[in-house]
Protein backbone atom coordinates (compact mmCIF):
# COMPACT_ATOMS: atom_id res chain seq x y z
CA UNK A 1 0.00 0.00 0.00
CA UNK A 2 1.09 3.55 -0.63
CA UNK A 3 1.11 6.15 2.06
CA UNK A 4 -1.83 8.58 2.04
CA UNK A 5 -1.01 12.01 0.64
CA UNK A 6 0.32 14.47 3.17
CA UNK A 7 -2.04 17.25 4.11
CA UNK A 8 -1.07 20.60 2.60
CA UNK A 9 0.52 22.74 5.25
CA UNK A 10 2.03 19.88 7.20
CA UNK A 11 5.69 20.24 8.33
CA UNK A 12 6.85 17.71 5.74
CA UNK A 13 4.98 19.51 2.96
CA UNK A 14 6.37 22.86 4.10
CA UNK A 15 9.90 21.47 3.93
CA UNK A 16 9.39 20.31 0.33
CA UNK A 17 8.04 23.67 -0.79
CA UNK A 18 10.79 25.58 1.02
CA UNK A 19 13.44 23.62 -0.85
CA UNK A 20 11.78 24.32 -4.19
CA UNK A 21 11.30 28.03 -3.44
CA UNK A 22 15.06 28.36 -3.04
CA UNK A 23 15.37 27.82 -6.80
CA UNK A 24 12.64 30.14 -8.15
CA UNK A 25 10.90 33.43 -7.39
CA UNK A 26 7.64 31.90 -8.66
CA UNK A 27 4.80 31.62 -6.17
CA UNK A 28 4.50 27.90 -5.50
CA UNK A 29 2.91 25.92 -2.69
CA UNK A 30 1.03 28.93 -1.35
CA UNK A 31 -0.92 28.54 1.87
CA UNK A 32 -4.68 28.34 1.52
CA UNK A 33 -7.74 29.05 3.61
CA UNK A 34 -10.39 26.75 2.21
CA UNK A 35 -10.60 27.31 -1.55
CA UNK A 36 -8.87 30.70 -1.39
CA UNK A 37 -5.36 31.93 -0.75
CA UNK A 38 -4.45 32.70 2.81
CA UNK A 39 -4.27 36.36 3.73
CA UNK A 40 -0.47 36.77 3.61
CA UNK A 41 0.13 35.37 0.09
CA UNK A 42 -3.00 37.13 -1.19
CA UNK A 43 -1.77 40.51 0.02
CA UNK A 44 1.71 39.76 -1.35
CA UNK A 45 0.26 39.00 -4.80
CA UNK A 46 -1.81 42.18 -4.74
CA UNK A 47 1.26 44.22 -3.81
CA UNK A 48 3.26 42.63 -6.65
CA UNK A 49 0.42 43.38 -9.07
CA UNK A 50 0.32 47.01 -7.94
CA UNK A 51 4.08 47.33 -8.43
CA UNK A 52 3.77 45.88 -11.95
CA UNK A 53 1.01 48.36 -12.82
CA UNK A 54 3.07 51.24 -11.43
CA UNK A 55 6.06 50.14 -13.52
CA UNK A 56 3.98 50.23 -16.72
CA UNK A 57 2.81 53.77 -16.02
CA UNK A 58 6.13 55.09 -14.72
CA UNK A 59 7.82 57.40 -17.23
CA UNK A 60 11.45 57.53 -18.24
CA UNK A 61 13.64 60.26 -16.78
CA UNK A 62 15.46 61.10 -20.00
CA UNK A 63 17.78 63.70 -18.46
CA UNK A 64 18.92 61.38 -15.70
CA UNK A 65 19.46 58.48 -18.09
CA UNK A 66 21.40 60.70 -20.49
CA UNK A 67 23.60 61.86 -17.60
CA UNK A 68 24.21 58.27 -16.49
CA UNK A 69 25.14 57.22 -20.03
CA UNK A 70 27.18 60.37 -20.52
CA UNK A 71 29.40 59.22 -17.66
CA UNK A 72 30.57 56.44 -20.00
CA UNK A 73 32.27 59.10 -22.16
CA UNK A 74 30.42 58.14 -25.33
CA UNK A 75 28.20 60.43 -27.46
CA UNK A 76 24.53 60.14 -26.51
CA UNK A 77 21.48 61.35 -28.44
CA UNK A 78 17.87 61.55 -27.29
CA UNK A 79 14.81 61.31 -29.54
CA UNK A 80 11.18 60.21 -29.25
CA UNK A 81 8.87 57.79 -30.97
CA UNK A 82 5.72 58.78 -32.83
CA UNK A 83 3.69 58.27 -29.63
CA UNK A 84 3.42 61.79 -28.27
CA UNK A 85 2.28 60.88 -24.73
CA UNK A 86 2.41 57.88 -22.42
CA UNK A 87 -1.27 56.98 -22.59
CA UNK A 88 -1.19 56.98 -26.38
CA UNK A 89 2.01 54.96 -26.32
CA UNK A 90 0.37 52.23 -24.23
CA UNK A 91 -2.71 52.15 -26.45
CA UNK A 92 -0.90 52.35 -29.81
CA UNK A 93 2.11 49.98 -29.92
CA UNK A 94 2.53 50.74 -33.64
CA UNK A 95 3.44 54.35 -32.88
CA UNK A 96 6.18 53.22 -30.51
CA UNK A 97 7.83 51.38 -33.40
CA UNK A 98 8.28 54.56 -35.45
CA UNK A 99 10.38 57.66 -34.85
CA UNK A 100 8.64 60.95 -34.23
CA UNK A 101 8.62 63.49 -37.06
CA UNK A 102 11.94 65.27 -36.93
CA UNK A 103 13.75 62.54 -35.00
CA UNK A 104 15.50 61.23 -38.11
CA UNK A 105 16.78 64.75 -38.75
CA UNK A 106 18.35 64.76 -35.28
CA UNK A 107 20.15 61.50 -36.04
CA UNK A 108 21.12 62.14 -39.67
CA UNK A 109 24.07 64.50 -39.00
CA UNK A 110 25.73 61.71 -36.99
CA UNK A 111 25.31 59.04 -39.67
CA UNK A 112 28.39 57.12 -40.85
CA UNK A 113 29.23 53.56 -41.81
CA UNK A 114 28.78 52.17 -38.31
CA UNK A 115 28.79 48.49 -37.41
CA UNK A 116 26.53 48.83 -34.37
CA UNK A 117 23.96 51.15 -32.83
CA UNK A 118 22.87 50.72 -29.22
CA UNK A 119 19.37 51.99 -28.47
CA UNK A 120 17.78 52.35 -25.04
CA UNK A 121 13.97 52.48 -25.03
CA UNK A 122 11.59 52.55 -22.07
CA UNK A 123 9.30 49.78 -23.35
CA UNK A 124 6.85 48.69 -20.66
CA UNK A 125 9.16 49.28 -17.70
CA UNK A 126 11.04 52.56 -17.72
CA UNK A 127 12.41 51.61 -14.31
CA UNK A 128 14.20 48.63 -15.85
CA UNK A 129 16.27 50.60 -18.35
CA UNK A 130 16.73 53.50 -15.95
CA UNK A 131 18.42 51.10 -13.52
CA UNK A 132 19.99 48.38 -15.65
CA UNK A 133 20.92 49.92 -19.02
CA UNK A 134 23.91 52.03 -17.85
CA UNK A 135 25.76 49.21 -16.04
CA UNK A 136 25.11 46.73 -18.87
CA UNK A 137 26.42 49.18 -21.47
CA UNK A 138 29.40 49.98 -19.24
CA UNK A 139 30.23 46.27 -19.11
CA UNK A 140 29.60 45.79 -22.84
CA UNK A 141 31.59 48.64 -24.41
CA UNK A 142 35.08 47.35 -23.46
CA UNK A 143 34.19 44.07 -25.19
CA UNK A 144 33.41 45.97 -28.41
CA UNK A 145 36.59 48.04 -28.63
CA UNK A 146 37.19 47.03 -32.26
CA UNK A 147 33.66 47.92 -33.43
CA UNK A 148 32.68 51.11 -35.24
CA UNK A 149 30.05 52.32 -32.78
CA UNK A 150 27.29 54.81 -33.45
CA UNK A 151 26.31 57.27 -30.71
CA UNK A 152 24.08 55.80 -28.02
CA UNK A 153 20.44 56.69 -28.65
CA UNK A 154 17.70 57.03 -26.03
CA UNK A 155 14.14 56.76 -27.38
CA UNK A 156 11.22 57.90 -25.28
CA UNK A 157 8.08 55.75 -25.69
CA UNK A 158 9.97 53.27 -27.85
CA UNK A 159 9.16 49.68 -28.76
CA UNK A 160 11.69 47.11 -30.02
CA UNK A 161 11.26 47.90 -33.72
CA UNK A 162 12.12 51.57 -33.25
CA UNK A 163 15.73 50.39 -33.19
CA UNK A 164 15.40 49.49 -36.87
CA UNK A 165 14.57 53.10 -37.73
CA UNK A 166 17.41 54.40 -35.56
CA UNK A 167 19.91 52.07 -37.22
CA UNK A 168 18.72 53.13 -40.67
CA UNK A 169 19.05 56.82 -39.79
CA UNK A 170 22.58 56.34 -38.43
CA UNK A 171 23.76 53.94 -41.16
CA UNK A 172 24.43 51.07 -38.72
CA UNK A 173 24.74 47.47 -39.88
CA UNK A 174 23.28 46.10 -36.66
CA UNK A 175 21.38 47.26 -33.61
CA UNK A 176 20.95 46.29 -29.97
CA UNK A 177 17.80 47.57 -28.29
CA UNK A 178 17.80 47.57 -24.49
CA UNK A 179 14.19 47.82 -23.40
CA UNK A 180 12.00 47.41 -20.35
CA UNK A 181 10.08 44.15 -20.49
CA UNK A 182 6.45 43.67 -19.56
CA UNK A 183 6.37 43.64 -15.73
CA UNK A 184 5.26 40.47 -14.00
CA UNK A 185 4.39 39.50 -10.45
CA UNK A 186 7.97 38.39 -9.84
CA UNK A 187 9.84 41.24 -11.55
CA UNK A 188 8.60 44.76 -12.34
CA UNK A 189 12.06 45.85 -13.52
CA UNK A 190 13.27 43.20 -15.97
CA UNK A 191 15.19 44.44 -19.03
CA UNK A 192 15.49 42.69 -22.38
CA UNK A 193 18.08 43.06 -25.16
CA UNK A 194 17.09 42.56 -28.80
CA UNK A 195 19.85 42.11 -31.40
CA UNK A 196 19.26 42.50 -35.13
CA UNK A 197 21.56 42.23 -38.10
CA UNK A 198 20.73 44.42 -41.14
CA UNK A 199 17.62 45.97 -39.54
CA UNK A 200 15.11 47.67 -41.80
CA UNK A 201 11.46 48.50 -42.28
CA UNK A 202 10.66 44.91 -43.31
CA UNK A 203 12.49 43.26 -40.40
CA UNK A 204 10.42 40.71 -38.47
CA UNK A 205 10.80 39.42 -34.92
CA UNK A 206 12.08 36.14 -36.35
CA UNK A 207 15.19 38.06 -37.42
CA UNK A 208 16.05 39.14 -33.87
CA UNK A 209 17.86 37.46 -31.01
CA UNK A 210 16.72 38.20 -27.48
CA UNK A 211 18.34 38.08 -24.05
CA UNK A 212 15.63 38.39 -21.43
CA UNK A 213 15.42 38.93 -17.66
CA UNK A 214 18.49 41.15 -17.35
CA UNK A 215 18.63 42.30 -13.72
CA UNK A 216 20.70 41.38 -10.67
CA UNK A 217 18.20 38.68 -9.66
CA UNK A 218 18.14 37.24 -13.18
CA UNK A 219 20.94 37.51 -15.76
CA UNK A 220 23.51 39.77 -14.11
CA UNK A 221 25.16 42.70 -15.83
CA UNK A 222 28.49 41.00 -16.54
CA UNK A 223 26.83 37.84 -17.86
CA UNK A 224 24.47 39.86 -20.04
CA UNK A 225 27.36 41.89 -21.49
CA UNK A 226 29.34 38.72 -22.21
CA UNK A 227 26.36 37.11 -23.96
CA UNK A 228 25.67 40.27 -25.96
CA UNK A 229 29.28 40.50 -27.11
CA UNK A 230 29.29 36.83 -28.03
CA UNK A 231 26.14 37.07 -30.12
CA UNK A 232 27.22 40.32 -31.75
CA UNK A 233 30.56 38.82 -32.75
CA UNK A 234 28.78 35.85 -34.33
CA UNK A 235 26.30 38.16 -36.07
CA UNK A 236 29.06 40.24 -37.59
CA UNK A 237 31.05 37.21 -38.71
CA UNK A 238 28.10 35.42 -40.30
CA UNK A 239 25.92 38.43 -41.14
CA UNK A 240 22.79 36.78 -39.78
CA UNK A 241 20.59 37.06 -36.70
CA UNK A 242 17.33 35.69 -35.36
CA UNK A 243 16.17 32.11 -35.79
CA UNK A 244 19.17 31.35 -38.01
CA UNK A 245 21.57 32.14 -35.17
CA UNK A 246 21.22 30.16 -31.97
CA UNK A 247 23.10 29.63 -28.72
CA UNK A 248 24.01 26.11 -27.70
CA UNK A 249 24.26 25.02 -24.08
CA UNK A 250 28.05 25.42 -24.06
CA UNK A 251 27.84 29.13 -24.80
CA UNK A 252 28.98 28.87 -28.41
CA UNK A 253 26.93 30.26 -31.29
CA UNK A 254 25.71 27.96 -34.02
CA UNK A 255 23.97 28.55 -37.30
CA UNK A 256 20.70 26.80 -38.17
CA UNK A 257 20.64 25.56 -41.74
Amino acid sequence: MTDPPRREGSPAQATVWSALRAHTPARIGLARAGASLATAPLLDARLAHARARDAVHEQLDMDRLAADLGALAVPTLAVASAADDHARYLMRPDLGRCLAPGAAAVLAPHAKEFELAIVVADGLSARAVQTHAPPVIAALLPRLADWRMAPLVIVRHGRVAVGDAVAAALGAQSVVVLIGERPGLSAPDSMGAYLTWAPGSATTDAERNCISNIRPEGIGYADAAAKLAQLLTAMRARQISGVRLKDDADGRTIENR
